[in-house]
Parts: structure tokens; C-alpha cells; sequence
């Protein structure tokens, strides 16, 4: 239970105390009233007495009483009815509320922090309230009336005689059989008469003398002169006196009840509002019933005209009628005790202490006696019943009857003056005067007759107060007996159905548990009681066990948020809205953010729904708010029903500030940090054959791979432009700015072109959200605008905005659960700063069913127009969080984070804005096929524009053609290390005007190898003026290739061994092999090769030495053709050219005309595709001078086997397609380097190594060796024999036939070498003896010479034979090394072919 102001040894006595009866004389309630008091009202506060009072036992032992209070009240004949207490009841709860600024208990249990109200000052009043209001009966006397005041007035005609009838009324009302109500202790009431005299008016003399007169007739003990009103009401004003009444009169009347104008049942009020005046003792000027008094109704008796719905056993929620409006009217501004001074309060004061001293007290004391007398005579013992006390409870107890056992005589009744009623009534009276340890022995006495009568009502009454005087008992003698509560409590419930008499047991005992740290048990014994009969009952006793749980050594938290929601759902139905918002809102701190999102939603739409019956429009919006922002599992007409409600409440609170701010508005939510912004104007759509530069969309995912190749494009491009040196203040252009981009920097955008921003929705519902005139909120700082220097702030476009156009999105439709992204355009029309703070909408749903595809059964709805049932405007902020910051230490020890800058961009100053197409650019080739296409470049803003470049990672793929006729090495940068990739557009006077369009051929070569290839586009362009922010502008397009096989060529290169027809330098041999890959997917018949022309700086095809009669070189699918071709050097005067770099083209004819190889765009690609080529890594030469010799002498001979030969291969390809047939060309390049090596005109397949093992050792030598290879070395002489191929010789007449052999050396390298030439046959093979065996050398077996670089040198030999036959004469074998190298890399020069000889016999 919470915290209470008084502990339960102050609360009990205080509840139980002596009752005294008063009668007024009309005259005495005269003077009273003058204070706007009742003569029973007027005593209320001073009602305790402020000193100790001793009385003595039976047992004549001296018995303190502390902090001793009566109460005095007015006598009224008719009982209470229970719908007017449960009125007064309800009305106490609802006037009581925490204090505004409150400070809360903060309760720390576990991992929840929750603020508490410590103390519940509505639970004590409804518990002071209803133990006063219980109505007196017959099983227990401790509200019964003691005593009885007559009061009559100094002023009266003849007091005495007004004494007498007063004490007449009494009698007659307590011993007249027509009177069941009030209820007296005992017969013989002690009568105190009191002369009321007014000191103002009144005549002081008189006053006495009565009071003499008095004194004579009823004793000096038995009567009192009280003077009051010591000052006019004149008086009143001038001098402020404290007034002690408001606190007591407040509670009865409740003034300070708030109006329940927003409750459902509110009651009409009367215009006579007198007669419905409702305080506790019901004062009225009329007199009624012919009594002189106030005996009439009780002032808890409801007129049944005033209110029909109190039934006696009505719900809680009855509310209070008018009359309480017209109290709280009526009672403020009056001052209570206008005419009393200080004085007079003491007076009141001292009347009272002598009332209890030598009044009330000794009456007590002696009846105390009287009963116990009479016990001890009636029941035959010698001793007290004090002193018997110890034997009633040492032993022999007689085991209690279990409840159930009993049977159900609560109906019996004892006649008044039966034994057991006597000890009841000596129990009350020892318990109201504290004397705790006689009441317990009484009432145990009492327990046990009543239980051996089964009078169970009797025994419960009995059992419940042993209990508490068990408890009371000073020293504590013995436990508190929680049995016997529970016992009474039962008894009460089940049998003598009384929930009144055990909802007092409840308040009582827990109490007693709580002062005793028993939380569990009280929290039980509270929830115990709680029914469907009182709504209220039941909410104060769940919310006090809910404290109960929170107050226990280890806090139930969790019981605690529960019982609260149970005590605010009951605290509803009672009709108690503050207190149930109350405790909800105590519970919303247990639940929140744990998980529990059902009780969440359940507790937030009921405090929502609450705070709106109160008019708490911002609690109400905030509590709807929350059920909406969580992740929701409830069910979509659950959801709908909480966004309805949201909606509702809103728009009653917009409609109250129709002018504030927009608030924000929870659905649907936005991902910040997804939103994207787009500069520019969106993509045109393809036009027939035309087709627009791809560029940048929104509608592009983002890829880090290329987003970094369009960077390192810009890059490149930028560096040429900048002669090779990016400027420091570059930063790669961003058209797209979202959470991957580089954000740090403001971007920016150009006037007159959009910014579309994307912002990302989800909706979480389960029901779909309609945004109507949903557009974007922006603020913006023009520069240099004239006669605005603040800032504009847009919200809405209503007419064409001067600075920023705003796009309105009128109907956007979310389905349930669904992610949706909206694109919001702004249209800049003047320079400066904008910044986008948000999106503001109209938020709705939507009436009716809707299919989730958006294509709904909505009766009467236009395509595309939703039915809106409610909607209101909010807004949404967009608030992006930028990149955590990692850099410095500091950074990283922290959690900082960088700005993010998307949403702020600067406008700046008109651009040049350019515009491509393409036109019949095809999406599938052949490998190697050219394709003419077109390409158009449109400059479509107001601004001319200049230095057009594109850039692309395949230079290859495409040529704008030269425009002039032939095309050179020059012109594509070859061997001179800038970048290859930049190409500048020919345009015409290299600008291109506003509105002006350029429409440029562009020849596309398919790629080499098969498959689908994205090629990407850079066009780089700046404005002829120069701009300080936007140095140059690019537009990108991307192309997607599909290439398909075609051909494969393949070609090799060596030697040959005839001389030279023209003189020196030696001839080659170029074998070709072209192979027909394509798989006739793409309908290609077959193949024609037109033409195989050559490209070198030192070579050129001379001739075809093709010895198939196969003139016109088809290939059908599948087919390879083979050729062969002599290559001849190039002469002196174009070998002269070589300072300038320039390649030799020859063309070798297959068709019917010559195409051109050196002109464009043959020459174009050839270029390109070289240009690709020499890209790739070159081996660096080591830089070490000792080294160096030995590589010179390897590149020497390395240099030999070099032949640097490109073969273009032209062709024709005949395809059927729908019909027609088609003629396409194309052409492959192979590329020879070195002789004996194939080349091929595509890449090969890279073969992945074998595993190899792992090796833990670093190896010695980390140089590549620079030995030249075997191959290489065998290049270094080119040898060929001269000599007839017959050779005729009569052997009859000689013997031995000598045939001349011319042996031609001939040295391929720059260098001096040195030769050995070996003619001695060397073999072991008998094959090879049965070969050579038959001829001879003759002459000098080994020459040793020295050639100089390219020298040739003839060696005249002779060779013998005995036999005719065919012989084989490339048996010299010759040794060669560099003549200059220590190192000798001899080797053995390879013969290229066998030399065979025949020798005919004549």
C-alpha cells in the first residue's frame, strides 16, 4: 500500500471514537448559523483533546488516554442509504488528486527506473469518508450514541423549559418504538445541557443567571455556558481570522470536485438548489416531520425526484447531482466562523475539555464498571473480567469451527440486554477509550458465545475487533491475529453478504500488514475483495495492492503494472477518468520499450482515449502517436481503429491552433538515410531509332565498382585538359547523391535545372496510407536578390514562387506494410542557397476495402482518386545522419559524426547542358564486325558549350572516323605515353551554340571476345564562359554490347630459307590460319576473307603463296582455311621514314576491290586495338651498371627473333535474317612479335597454374635470370645452302662425284658475332649414318669467323658422293656467340628445313 499520513496506531482510534448526539433549539442553530455553521459543525475542529485524561478500570488501575477525539453530530432518524454514500464516496475520490508539481518516489528496481506518487490522498479520504459514513447496527455498538447535547440559547423566551423539551425529544426519540434509527449505546444516555449566548447581542446577566439556575437543576458536572460570537459579521472584514472549519467542510460537501461535464451520465441540474444541499449533517431551515430539530431525512438520503438512476444497489458511476455544482457555487467565498474571534475558539476549545473531563469520561468509566458488574453477577464469577483474562487465554482453547462447518445463522438476533451483547458492549466501550487490553479479553469472550450461538454476523464483528485490539495492545503481549480477519472478512462476504462490514475488515487489516512489512499478504487480502459490485471499491483496493507489490523488499514490478492497469480499467468504469489516466500512465512506465507491445498499445490508446475525455488534446496526440510509431502487432482493424482515432484527435487539435506550427506526424515512416537527390532533368525515353545517352538516374541502383571507374574516367580526362595534372581543388562530379556518395562537401546544382529528391516511405500499418498534396519544405538564402535580404521559407506553392517552384504530389498511395519511395522535384529560378528541411502532407486512409495491389473495390472511385474518410496536415523532417568520423584519435575514441549535406544545395549560375543520341547503334555484333552508327550532341540550355571530349576504358570499340582521308599513328598518341583513352569530338568551330546539334558518324567494332559487354562513355564539355564553382560538366552512357563468335585467326611467323630475291635482308613466311567459329545462331551463311593487309614499321606482305586453287577464300560454319604469305622488308626509303614512326600498310587482294587498310576507320581500329595492345606491362630493365652489359647482350639477341608484324584480316559475312540477307564486315587483328610463336586475333584462355607445394624459404636469387632463351639464341644466324637441285655425274667413268655448295651466313642481329661452323658429322643414331654415311665434306671441317652486324657471308664448300641417290646437305652444324661476351651463350643454330640433293647416274 502507499504511504500513508497517518500510521495505523493514530488511524484506528481516530476511526473509532465516542459518538455524541446534539439537539438544537431553534434559537441556539440561530446563532450558530451566523457563522454559516451548524452547532455540530462548529465543534469539528476542536474536537480532539489536546491533553492526556485518566480514567480508572474496573480493576480501579489508572488508564492513560492519548490523543482522545469525539465526534459530535446532529441526531437524524432515518439511516443512510447506500446509493448516497457511494455518491459521496465517488465524489471524495474525484475531488482528490495528486498535487499539481508533485514530487515523485523514483524506485529503482532491477533495470526499471519508475517515478511514483509515494502517497494517495483520494485513497485516504474515500477510507476517512467511508468509516465515517457507515451506518450504525446492531451487532456492534462502537458508533452508537453515548451521549446526547442540549442546546438551547441565552436568547431563548424560557431556556429551562426549552432544556426540559429537548431532553423530551431525546427520550422520546431513543425509547419510542416508531424510531429505529440512530441507534443509542445504552438506555441511560447521558444528557449534557449546553447554554449557547451570544456576546455581541446578547445580555451577559441573563446568560449567568440561567447558567446558575441550570447549575442547581442538573449539577455542576452536567451542564455548560458557552459564549460565542464575541463580534458582529460586520466586523468581519476588518480583521482576518483563521478558519479551521473549510478542511472538514470541504470533505462533506466537496467543493473542490471537479464538474463532470465530460462524463456520459451527466445528471441535470435543479433550480431549486437548496433542498438538494448535500453535507454530512443535512442542515435545513425547515422543520419537518413536526419535530422542532433536524430529525428528518439523513443528509446521505438521496430525493428520489433528483436523480433516477440511484438505485440502492446502482453502479459506481452514479454521478453527483447538481446539487454538488450548485454546493461548490454556493459554498465558495462564504467565511466560516465570521462572528467567532481567537477567543472564542478557546472557549469552543475549553467546552470541549470539560465536556470530556467531567461529562463524557466518567460516564464511561462508570458504565464500564456497571457492565462489568453485571457479567460477573449474571455469570456467576468471582473475579472481574479483567482479571480473568489471563485464564480465558492460557489453555483449554476450543478448536474453532471451520467456516463451512457453520451453518448460515446470521439471521439470529440477541435481545439488548443479553449477556453476550453486554460483554460486546463493554468491549466497545474499553476499545474507544483506548483501553486495548480489556477489549481484547472482552471480545474473545464475546467470539466464543457468539460462535457457540452460531450467531456468525455477532462472531465476525467480534473476531474483527479482537483482532485489531490484539494488534493495538501496548507492548505487543501477543501476534496479530490475521486469522481471525480472515475469518470476519469471509463471514461478512459469504454469509452475512455484507460487503460494507468486510471492505472495513480489508481497510483495517491491511493496514495492520502493511505497518507490519507483510506486503504479500496485504497485496491478497486487498485483491481478494475486488468485485463486479463496486467498480471504485475495486479500483482503490487493486491500485493499493499494486503498491503493496512495488513496496516489497524485492519490488514486483511487473504485478505492480499490472494491478494498475486492472485499478485504471476499474477506475473507468467507476466513472473516475483523471484517476484511471493516472494509473495507466504509472503502468506505461513498466512496459514501455520492453517488448510488450500489445500491453503497450492497449495502455497508450486507452490514455489516449482518456487524456481526450479531459481535454488533454497533447497527451491524447502523443498517446496515439506512440501506438502508431511502434512496430504494431496487432491486426489491421486494430490498426485502423488506433489510425482513426490519431486522426480524430488531431484534427481537434489543429482546428484549436489552426495557425501554429505543423506538427509532426508519425506515419508513414521516411529512411532518412536512404533518401537520394538527383540534379537534373530526367532521362528522355528512346525515340524510334534515337536513343539518349543512359547518363545518370535515379532509377539506377548504385554500385561502388562503377562509380569508381566513372571517378578515375573524369580523372583521366580532367588531367588532359589540365596537361597531365589533376588541380588540387577537383572533386569527381556527383549528379546522384546518396548514402554511398561522398556527402561531406554542399553540392551543386544549377538554376533552372530540378533537384528531385527521393525519399524512402514504409508504411508499418496494416491498413493503406493516403498522402494527398504531399510536396517538399524547403528554406532558401538568395544571393544578391533585390529587396529581400531575409530568407524565404516555403511551404506550399499557391501561385508561381519567384525563387524555388515546388512540385505538389496530389494522391500517393502506401498499401499495408509496404516500402514506397516518392520523387519530389524543386525547380530553382535564382541563385543561392536552399535547404530542404522535410515533406509536408495530408495523411488519411482510406474508406473501405482496398486489394493490396492498390486496384481496390472502392464503389464510385475514379481510377487513381481515393475516397479520403479523414485526413490532416503534419509534416516530417528530414534529418540525415552523417558518416561516423575515424580518422583522428580523438575521433575514434569517440562517437562523432560528420555532416551530410545532400539535402543543402548551392545554386549556382547557368550552365552549358548537353544532350546525346544515338542513332541505329546496334546492341549485338560479331566479334570484329564494323557497324557505322551516329551519334548526335544537342547543347539544350541557353549557354554555348566547348571542349567537347569523350573518354572510354575501350578505345577500341569505336572511331569517329578522321576527317581526313588517311589516318596516322599520331593521331592516336601511339608510343607517346599520354593517355590513349581522351578523344576530342570533332566539332564544327569546336563549339556548340544554345539549341544547336551536331550529328557525327561513329564507327563501333565488336568486341574480340564473345558475350555481353558494358562499355562506358564519359562526354566531358565546359561553358565558354568560365565559371568560378563548375569548371566542366559530363554526361555518361553506358552501352551494352552482345558480341557473338565469329572468326578465330591464328598466325605464325618464321623464317625462310630461299635468299632473297631483292638483295639483302631476309625474307619471312606468314602462315595464317582462319577458322569459322560462329555457331550460325546470328543466321551467318559463311564467310568471305576479302582482304589480309599488313602493318609494320619493317615489314610488309610481299605476296599470298597460297597453293590451294581456292581463289575467293570462303568459310562456311566450321570451316578453316589456311594461308600463307611471304613478308619482305620494307626498302631503304621507307625504312628512312622510321624517325617519324611510321607504319608501312600492304594489302594482299582476295575479292574484287581494294579496301583501303591505312585509311579510316580500317586503320582507326588497327591503331586502337595496337594502342590496347602496347598498354600492357612491359619488363623493366634492372638499373644496376654491372648487370647492365649482360642484358644489353640479351636484348641484342632477344632483338633478333622480333619481327613486330600486324596481320588485319577484312571480311565479309553473309547473314539471312527474316528473308533478306545482309552483308556485314568486319576485321581481326593478330599482332606478331617474335618468329615461331603463334599469335591469335582474341585473348586466350589463361590456363590456372597447377597447385603447387609451399615453400618456407626465401630463394637466393630474386633476379629474373637474364639468360636468353635456347630459342632466342638459335635466331642469332640465319645459314642457307646454295647448290643444284639434280646433279648429273657419270660414276662408271669417275668414281667420286664433287659437287660446289655455297654455305650463306647471314647475321640477324645488330651485333658482332662470333661463328663456328662445324662440318664433321657428329651422331650416334644408325639411322642417321645410313644417311650421312654416303657423302663427305671435303676441305676444312671447322671455320672459325666473325660477322658484323647484319653481314652476310658466303662459305664455298665441296661435298662428295660415292653413290647416286638423294642426299641431305643441312648437316653443318654452326655455334654462335656475341663476339664482346666473356659468357659464351653457344648453342647450336637450327637448321630451318632439310637441303636434299639427288645425284643422278649419266
Amino acid at each position: 500500500m502507499a504511504q500513508c499520513v497517518q500510521s495505523v496506531q493514530e488511524l484506528i482510534p481516530d476511526s473509532f471514537v465516542p459518538c455524541v448526539a446534539a439537539l438544537c433549539s431553534d434559537e441556539a442553530e440561530r446563532l450558530t448559523r451566523l457563522n454559516h455553521l451548524s452547532f455540530a459543525e462548529l465543534l469539528k475542529p476542536f474536537s480532539r483533546l489536546t491533553s492526556e485524561v485518566h480514567m480508572r478500570d474496573p480493576n480501579n488501575q489508572l488508564h492513560i488516554i492519548k490523543n482522545l477525539k469525539i465526534t459530535v453530530s446532529n441526531i437524524i432518524t432515518q439511516p443512510p442509504q447506500p446509493g448516497a454514500i457511494r455518491k459521496l464516496l465517488n465524489d471524495v475520490v474525484s475531488g482528490s488528486q495528486p498535487a499539481e508539481g508533485l514530487v515523485a518516489n523514483v524506485i529503482t528496481a532491477g533495470d526499471y527506473d519508475l517515478n511514483i506518487s509515494a502517497t494517495t490522498p483520494w485513497f485516504e479520504s474515500y477510507r476517512e469518508t467511508f468509516l465515517q459514513s457507515m451506518p450504525a447496527s446492531d451487532h456492534e455498538f462502537l458508533n452508537h450514541y453515548l451521549a446526547c447535547m442540549l442546546v438551547a440559547s441565552s436568547s431563548d423566551a424560557e431556556p429551562m423549559e426549552q432544556f426540559s423539551k429537548l431532553s423530551q425529544e431525546q427520550h422520546r426519540i431513543q425509547h419510542n418504538n416508531d424510531y429505529s434509527y440512530p441507534k443509542w449505546f445504552i438506555p441511560n444516555t447521558l444528557k449534557y445541557y449546553v447554554l449557547l449566548h451570544d456576546v455581541s447581542s446578547g445580555d451577559e446577566q441573563r446568560a449567568e443567571s440561567i447558567y446558575e439556575d441550570m447549575k442547581q437543576k442538573y449539577g455542576t458536572q452536567g451542564c455548560y455556558l458557552l459564549k460565542i460570537n464575541s463580534r458582529t459579521s460586520n466586523q468581519a472584514s476588518d480583521e482576518q481570522i483563521p478558519d479551521p472549519w473549510s478542511q472538514y467542510l470541504q470533505k462533506n460537501s466537496i467543493q473542490n470536485q471537479e464538474s463532470y461535464e465530460d462524463g456520459p451520465y451527466t445528471v441535470t441540474s435543479h433550480k431549486n438548489s437548496d433542498s438538494n444541499l448535500l453535507s454530512l449533517d443535512g442542515l435545513d431551515n425547515e422543520v419537518k416531520d413536526g419535530l422542532p430539530n433536524n430529525f428528518r431525512a439523513h443528509p446521505l438520503q438521496l430525493d428520489p425526484s433528483s436523480d433516477p438512476s440511484n438505485i440502492i444497489d446502482g453502479p459506481d458511476h452514479v454521478k453527483s447531482a447538481s446539487s454538488l455544482h450548485e454546493t461548490k457555487k454556493a459554498n465558495t467565498g462564504i467565511i466560516h466562523g465570521a462572528c467567532l474571534t481567537l477567543t472564542d475558539h478557546d472557549r469552543i476549545r475549553q467546552f470541549i475539555q470539560e465536556f470530556t473531563f467531567r461529562g463524557l469520561l466518567p460516564h464511561i468509566e462508570k458504565t464500564i464498571r456497571q457492565l462489568n458488574d453485571q457479567l460477573i453477577s449474571r455469570k456467576g464469577l468471582s473475579r472481574s473480567l479483567f482479571s480473568a483474562t489471563k485464564k480465558w487465554f492460557s489453555g483449554n482453547k476450543v478448536p474453532e469451527k471451520s467456516i463451512n462447518e457453520l451453518k448460515n445463522t446470521s439471521g439470529l438476533l440477541y435481545p439488548p440486554e443479553a449477556p453476550e451483547l453486554q460483554i460486546r458492549k463493554m468491549a466497545d466501550l474499553c476499545f474507544l477509550v483506548q483501553h486495548y487490553d480489556l477489549a481484547y479479553s472482552c471480545y474473545h469472550t464475546a467470539k466464543k458465545d457468539f460462535l457457540n450461538d452460531q450467531a456468525m454476523l455477532y462472531a465476525a464483528g467480534a473476531l474483527e475487533m479482537a483482532a485489531v485490539s490484539a494488534f493495538l495492545q501496548p507492548g505487543a503481549p501477543r501476534p496479530y491475529p490475521a486469522h481471525y480477519m480472515d475469518t470476519a472478512i469471509q463471514t461478512y462476504r459469504d454469509i452475512c453478504k455484507n460487503m460494507v462490514l468486510a471492505e472495513r475488515c480489508v481497510l483495517l487489516s491491511a493496514e495492520i500488514l502493511k505497518s507490519q512489512s507483510k506486503y504479500s499478504e496485504a497485496a491478497a487480502l486487498l485483491i481478494r475483495l475486488t468485485s463486479e459490485d463496486s467498480d471504485l471499491r475495486s479500483a482503490l483496493l487493486l491500485e493499493q495492492a499494486a503498491h503493496c507489490f512495488i513496496n516489497m523488499k524485492t519490488p514486483m514490478v511487473r504485478k505492480y503494472a499490472f494491478h494498475m492497469i486492472l485499478a485504471g480499467h476499474r477506475f473507468s468504469k467507476a466513472g473516475q477518468k483523471k484517476h484511471a489516466l493516472r494509473c495507466y500512465c504509472q503502468a506505461m512506465q513498466v512496459y514501455k520499450g520492453k517488448g510488450w507491445s500489445l500491453a503497450e498499445d492497449h495502455i497508450n490508446f486507452t490514455i489516449g482515449r482518456q487524456s481526450y475525455t479531459l481535454r488533454q488534446l497533447d497527451n491524447a496526440v502523443s498517446a496515439f502517436r506512440h501506438i502508431l510509431i511502434n512496430e504494431s502487432k496487432q491486426s489491421a482493424a486494430q490498426q485502423g481503429t488506433f489510425l482513426r482515432e490519431y486522426l480524430y484527435v488531431y484534427k481537434n487539435v489543429s482546428q484549436l491552433s489552426p495557425d501554429g506550427p505543423l506538427p509532426q506526424l508519425p506515419v508513414p515512416y521516411i529512411n532518412s538515410s536512404a533518401t537520394r537527390v538527383f540534379f537534373g532533368h530526367d532521362r528522355r525515353p528512346a525515340d524510334g531509332e534515337k536513343q539518349a545517352a543512359t547518363h545518370v538516374s535515379l532509377d539506377q541502383e548504385y554500385d561502388s565498382e562503377s562509380s569508381q571507374q566513372w571517378r578515375e574516367l573524369e580523372e583521366q580526362v580532367v588531367a588532359v585538359v589540365n596537361k597531365g595534372v589533376i588541380p588540387s581543388n577537383f572533386y569527381p562530379t556527383q549528379y546522384c547523391l546518396n548514402s554511398y556518395s561522398d556527402n561531406s562537401r554542399f553540392p551543386l546544382a544549377v538554376v533552372e535545372e530540378p533537384i528531385t529528391v527521393e525519399v524512402a516511405f514504409r508504411n508499418p500499418l496494416k491498413v493503406p496510407l493516403l498522402l494527398t498534396d504531399l510536396s517538399l519544405l524547403w528554406k532558401f538564402h538568395p544571393e544578391n536578390f533585390p529587396g529581400k535580404d531575409k530568407e524565404e521559407v516555403k511551404e506550399l506553392v499557391t501561385s508561381e514562387p519567384k525563387m524555388i517552384g515546388t512540385e505538389v504530389i496530389s494522391e500517393f498511395l502506401i498499401n499495408c506494410e509496404e516500402s514506397k519511395v516518392a520523387r519530389l522535384k524543386l525547380f530553382p529560378h535564382h541563385i543561392g542557397e536552399l535547404h530542404i528541411l522535410g515533406i509536408v502532407y495530408n495523411l488519411g486512409t482510406i474508406q473501405g476495402s482496398l486489394t493490396v495491389d492498390g486496384i481496390g473495390a472502392l464503389p464510385g472511385c475514379h481510377t487513381g482518386k481515393h475516397s479520403l474518410s479523414m485526413s490532416v496536415r503534419g509534416r516530417q523532417d528530414l534529418e540525415i545522419q552523417g558518416p561516423r568520423l575515424n580518422n583522428t584519435k580523438e575521433e575514434k575514441t569517440s562517437i562523432k559524426y560528420g555532416p551530410d549535406r545532400r539535402l543543402d544545395p548551392i545554386i549556382t549560375e547557368e550552365m552549358p547542358l548537353l544532350e546525346v543520341f544515338f542513332i541505329h547503334f546496334p546492341t549485338g555484333l560479331l566479334c570484329g564486325e564494323i557497324r557505322k552508327a551516329y551519334v548526335e550532341f544537342v547543347n539544350v540550355s541557353k549557354c554555348p558549350l566547348t571542349g567537347l571530349k569523350v573518354v572510354s576504358k575501350r578505345p577500341e570499340f569505336f572511331t569517329f572516323g578522321a576527317l581526313i582521308s588517311s589516318a596516322s599513328s599520331v593521331d592516336f598518341d601511339i608510343g607517346i605515353g599520354s593517355q590513349p583513352e581522351v578523344i576530342p569530338v570533332p566539332l564544327p568551330d569546336a563549339v556548340l551554340l544554345p539549341g544547336a546539334s551536331v550529328q557525327l558518324p561513329m564507327w563501333l567494332r565488336g568486341p574480340d571476345e564473345e558475350g555481353v559487354h558494358e562499355i562506358n562513355f564519359l562526354f566531358y564539355y565546359e561553358s565558354v564562359k568560365r565559371q568560378p564553382k563548375i569548371r566542366h560538366r559530363i554526361l555518361r552512357h553506358t552501352a551494352v554490347i552482345c558480341t557473338s563468335r565469329s572468326l578465330n585467326v591464328r598466325a605464325t611467323v618464321c623464317r625462310s630459307n630461299s635468299l632473297d630475291e631483292e638483295g639483302k635482308g631476309g625474307n619471312m613466311l606468314v602462315f595464317v590460319d582462319v577458322e569459322n567459329t560462329n555457331t550460325s545462331e546470328a543466321g551467318v551463311k559463311e564467310f568471305h576473307i576479302v582482304q589480309v593487309s599488313s602493318s609494320s614499321k619493317h615489314w610488309k606482305l610481299y605476296k599470298s603463296v597460297n597453293l590451294s586453287e581456292n581463289k575467293d577464300a570462303k568459310l562456311a560454319s566450321r570451316e578453316k582455311g589456311k594461308f600463307c604469305f611471304k613478308a619482305i622488308r620494307c626498302k631503304e626509303k621507307e625504312a628512312n621514314m622510321q624517325s617519324s614512326e611510321k607504319y608501312t600498310f600492304a594489302d594482299i587482294i582476295f575479292g574484287n576491290e581494294q579496301i583501303i587498310s591505312s585509311a579510316s576507320p580500317c586503320a582507326d581500329f588497327f591503331y586502337r586495338s595496337l594502342s590496347s595492345d602496347l598498354k600492357k606491362p612491359q619488363v623493366q630493365l634492372s638499373m644496376h651498371p654491372e648487370k647492365r652489359s649482360a642484358e644489353d647482350a640479351v636484348r641484342l639477341i632477344q632483338k633478333c627473333s622480333e619481327v613486330d608484324l600486324n596481320i588485319i584480316i577484312l571480311w565479309k559475312a553473309y547473314v539471312v535474317e527474316d528473308s533478306k540477307q545482309l552483308i556485314l564486315e568486319g576485321q581481326h587483328h593478330v599482332i606478331l612479335h617474335v618468329i615461331g610463336k603463334e599469335a591469335f586475333s582474341q585473348p586466350q584462355k589463361q590456363e590456372p597454374p597447377e597447385m603447387e607445394l609451399l615453400k618456407f624459404f626465401r630463394p637466393e636469387n630474386t633476379t629474373v635470370s637474364s639468360r636468353p632463351s635456347v630459342e632466342q639464341l638459335s635466331n642469332l644466324i640465319k645459314m642457307s645452302l646454295h647448290y643444284p637441285e639434280s646433279f648429273n655425274h657419270p660414276f662408271h667413268q669417275k668414281s667420286l662425284c664433287l659437287v660446289p655448295v655455297t654455305l650463306l651466313l647471314s647475321n640477324c642481329s645488330q651485333a658482332d658475332v662470333d661463328v663456328i661452323v662445324d662440318l664433321r658429322h657428329k651422331t650416334t643414331s644408325p639411322e642417321a649414318l645410313e644417311i650421312h654415311g654416303s657423302f663427305t665434306w671435303l676441305g676444312q671441317t671447322q671455320y672459325k669467323l666473325q660477322l658484323k652486324g647484319q653481314e652476310i657471308h658466303s662459305l664455298q664448300l665441296k661435298a662428295c658422293f660415292v653413290h647416286t641417290g638423294v642426299y641431305n646437305l643441312g648437316t653443318p652444324r654452326i655455334f654462335a656467340k656475341l663476339s664482346d661476351q666473356v659468357t659464351v651463350f653457344e648453342t647450336s643454330q637450327q637448321n630451318s628445313m632439310p637441303a636434299l640433293i639427288i645425284i643422278n647416274n649419266v
